[in-house]
């Protein structure tokens, strides 16, 4: 069972607002996952290997939400608020919390605008508040004008392989039932898209894989796409690193000598992998028809 947990802040202030996911302030409901990615980048000893075994309910955050909303709101620091930046929001437990739903009551209530990241099909469950959110939400003034809409729900996808997603993010929502949500989403005419992050080398960034999923997103109607490599922490049990290389020695044995090379010297992909990626993606945005950016 998830711990209860009592939190001094709800509402973080960003330093510097994200391009792609226009995050002016961050809200996260719980700490800890339960969808337990091998790749998450907060991965670590904190969390140890099974994340769900640490996942904490921040029961307060309502009425911290509540708090400093009004604040922000009295002194018109409007700005695009991100739910959520280190864990989802959209857990299985909130099936029983309803805590993200509450913090989405007490958004609306002061008005600001807000881009939900989630691989989970429960997000549908809270369209009626999020419609009201994007009718009524204030947007910063340096965003007015540019934005014609006030509420993002952006889906993350590493692959669209139900096989490979089971290896590598097994507490997650099947990317087949994330693919009908995104669907469902856009039916309902929010403005929606993919955060295809981390692709997983030579594994989901095939030239096979990706054209399959570019088709796929184009196919459904999204609106953005935010293709990125992956980044790899730590040489702990429970560290991402740690966990990709023991899925990779055991699912795909010919890669490992490959993944160990690569991530022996660095956290990250190589310049010449990087570079290369970021033409693939040009060139398939470009071939689909498909913006990188939300505005």
């Amino acid at each position: 069972m998830p711990q209860e947990i009592e939190s001094k802040s709800i509402l973080n202030k960003t330093k510097r607002r994200d391009p792609w996911f226009l995050d002016d302030y961050t809200i996260n409901p719980y700490s800890g996952c339960s969808f337990n990615c091998l790749y998450c980048y907060i991965r670590g000893s904190k969390y140890g290997e099974h994340m769900e075994e640490k996942l904490s309910i921040k029961t307060n955050a309502p009425e911290l939400l509540e708090k400093q909303l009004q604040l922000r709101a009295k002194k018109n620091q409007y700005g695009i608020i991100v739910m959520s930046s280190a864990t989802d929001p959209y857990l299985q437990a909130e099936k029983e919390t309803g805590l993200t739903r509450k913090l989405l009551e007490v958004i609306l209530k002061y008005r600001f605008p807000l881009h939900v990241i989630t691989k989970s099909d429960l997000v549908i469950r809270d369209f009626d508040l999020l419609k009201q959110i994007n009718e009524q939400a204030i947007l910063p003034a340096d965003l007015e004008g540019k934005l014609s809409q006030k509420v993002f729900i952006t889906f993350s996808f590493s692959t669209i392989d139900n096989s490979i997603a089971k290896i590598f993010e097994p507490g997650a929502t099947s990317p087949e039932k994330r693919l009908q949500t995104l669907k469902t989403t856009l039916e309902h005419a929010f403005h929606s898209g993919v955060s295809l992050m981390p692709l997983l080398p030579y594994i989901s960034d095939t030239g096979e894989h990706l054209e399959e999923m570019f088709s796929t997103f184009k196919s459904v109607g999204v609106r953005y796409i935010f293709p990125a490599s992956i980044t790899l922490f730590g040489s702990g049990t429970a560290d991402s690193k740690t966990l990709v290389l023991r899925a990779v020695e055991k699912h795909y044995p010919h890669l490992l000598e490959k993944y160990k090379r690569i991530f022996s010297a660095s956290d990250q992909m190589p310049f010449y992998y990087k570079d290369a990626f970021n033409k693939k993606m040009n060139e398939l945005s470009g071939k689909y028809g498909l913006r990188n950016e939300i505005t």
